[in-house]
């Protein structure tokens, strides 16, 4: 493929993924005002607190993805259409098995500690474990569709991918509207939807990657060498996220126990905005991280260093765009689009957005760094830089509830630092040329671009 027809290509991607964004920004944004709207701030506090211990166990499933996502599509950027087959069977075995582990520690650590760690009104404690019951399922799910969503997304089809983006969305947002008529208590009620929605999108996907895809169509194998090679790549990033839940997930549960469940209402309106804030980020994303492998793989250093400070540059510019508007105003975004507004949801969101506006400009390196396939070094320092934000939070805490976002923040500073180094090493990657044209520009769009804004924001009040 010449460079022309691959501009044309990740232009063609960003269209329908910038398409999906606007509406499934639309749709989260009403669907999470209608929830906590109709669940109030306990429930959705007790929703976000027990959804919180399931993802827990997440990093086993995040791990497990990053390891198929880049051996997949490498060897499509190879060619090598029989390791391909192998890589996808063995992914969906490897993927079997993760959901049987997670469903284990689920119904044994997990729910030990829900009963006995978490701070909940006893009155809902049932409905608690009835809502963590059907998370499980749900992640469970999230598990197995996996290996297919990676097959869409590094052959490309982004049409399908925005396609079935929006269908979700209007999924959930009828799952939201139904909360009108629930026929048993809500928060329950909402729990099986969501579940619901996941298993539908879960059989589409499944039924077009059978249709489209021939190295899809699932055989048992196994392959102790490949298995290795898998679980080796694996074993770091299973690191990464045992460090990432203890800095996130970990950070609810510090929440939790020091200012209790109507602070985590606070914290899941962010994590709501947070997650709108990173599907958008991460639909530009989506158009150009399949071929920043398949280059790598193909051996065209040029072309892959190239795309990774376009991607850089272009995928913060475009959340610059949409995000800073949103954090300047968000008091009255949130006035508007909650009819409850919990304490602190305000900052909370403000700083998430600071959070998303950061990863985006590094996301490719770190997605250039997983490509290469050597990712030992690099993740056991970086997990150990996550690490110390858990300690930093509890300190925090003790005298703010912005503590947790302000901790994170401060450590993914160093973070996105010594990704850019380690992507040096492991490539060659000109820090020089993604400074002078990534960084640059990007504070140079900041700088031009926020002042007049925020002067008006700060002083609207007095002039009215």
């Amino acid at each position: 493929m010449t460079s022309s027809e691959n501009n044309k290509r990740i232009a063609k991607n960003t269209l329908f993924l910038y398409f999906r964004s606007i509406l499934t920004l639309g749709a989260g944004l009403y669907t999470s005002r209608e929830v906590l709207a109709q669940l109030g701030i306990e429930d959705f506090g007790v929703y976000n607190v027990v959804g919180g211990v399931i993802v827990l166990f997440s990093f086993i499933q995040n791990a497990m993805n990053s390891a198929t996502s880049r051996f997949f599509t490498f060897d499509l950027g190879k060619g090598d259409f029989e390791a391909l087959k192998k890589t996808f069977s063995l992914s969906i075995v490897i993927h079997i098995f993760t959901a049987l582990l997670i469903l284990i520690l689920g119904e044994t650590v997990g729910l030990w500690f829900l009963n006995t760690h978490l701070v909940i009104p006893a009155e809902r404690m049932e409905a608690a474990n009835f809502v963590y019951q059907f998370t499980i399922f749900t992640a469970c799910i999230g598990i197995l569709q996996m290996p297919y969503m990676v097959a869409i997304n590094a052959h490309e089809r982004m049409k399908v991918y925005a396609y079935s983006g929006i269908a979700d969305s209007i999924f959930k947002l009828a799952t939201v509207l139904s909360l009108a008529f629930a026929p048993i208590d809500k928060l329950k009620f909402y729990s099986i939807l969501v579940f619901a929605v996941y298993l539908i999108m879960s059989f589409f996907y499944i039924f077009y990657c059978h249709r489209n895809f021939k190295e899809t169509h699932f055989k048992w194998f196994w392959n102790k060498k490949l298995f290795l090679e898998r679980m080796g790549f694996s074993s770091y990033e299973f690191l990464g996220g045992i460090s990432s839940i203890l800095a996130t997930q970990g950070g609810i549960v510090l929440i939790n126990r020091f200012y209790g469940v109507l602070m985590n209402a606070a914290n899941g309106v962010s994590t709501q905005i947070l997650s709108v804030a990173n599907q958008f980020m991460n639909n530009f994303f989506a158009a150009i991280a399949p071929q920043i492998t398949k280059f790598l793989a193909a051996g065209e250093m040029d072309y892959f260093y190239s795309l990774v400070i376009r991607a850089s540059k272009f995928c913060f510019l475009l959340s610059f765009l949409v995000l800073v508007p949103l954090a300047l105003q968000m008091d009255f975004v949130l006035s508007l689009w909650l009819k409850i507004v919990p304490d602190y949801a305000g900052i909370f969101c403000q700083l998430s957005i600071v959070n998303v506006l950061l990863y985006s400009a590094f996301i490719p390196i770190w997605h250039g760094i997983i490509a290469t396939g050597k990712n030992k070094i690099f993740r056991a320092i970086d997990s150990f830089l996550v690490l110390l934000m858990f300690p930093l939070m509890y300190f925090g805490l003790h005298f703010s509830p912005i503590g947790y976002i302000c901790s994170h923040i401060f450590i993914n500073i160093f973070r996105v630092i010594y990704a850019t180094f380690s992507l040096r090493r492991l490539t060659g990657f000109s820090i020089r040329l993604f400074i002078s044209q990534s960084l640059v520009k990007c504070l140079a769009a900041g700088i031009i671009s926020i002042p007049l804004p925020l002067y008006i924001t700060l002083n609207m009040d007095g002039w009215q």
